[in-house]
């Protein structure tokens, strides 16, 4: 059964945007509009001589490097798992041959 679609607005850095979104992601959606507000807030403070754009990319390229930074981490747990089982399966077969 598909989710009922709801038709939200959000203010993006201050331009509006209407979206059609599942119900079950309302609130992922506005929070992620704040965080992008504020972060766009922040370097528009800091950096006052420029333009909305500009802080607009400087606010994506930051969560863009940490979302980056968790696939790296991620990646890693992977290589940590396999290398664990790797382990446990040499020691029962060294276990085996030298029984």
């Amino acid at each position: 059964m598909e989710e009922e679609k709801l038709s939200i607005k959000i203010n993006l850095a201050d331009r509006n945007y209407p979206l059609k979104i599942a119900a079950s992601d309302e609130e992922r959606i506005r929070a992620a509009v704040r965080l992008i507000n504020d972060k766009v807030a922040q370097y528009r403070q800091r950096y006052a001589d420029r333009d909305l754009h500009d802080a607009l990319a400087m606010a994506a390229l930051q969560f863009v490097i940490k979302l980056l930074e968790q696939e790296e981490q991620q990646d890693a747990g992977v290589v940590v798992r396999q290398l664990v089982d790797l382990d446990t399966q040499l020691a029962q077969y060294l276990q085996e041959v030298g029984t």
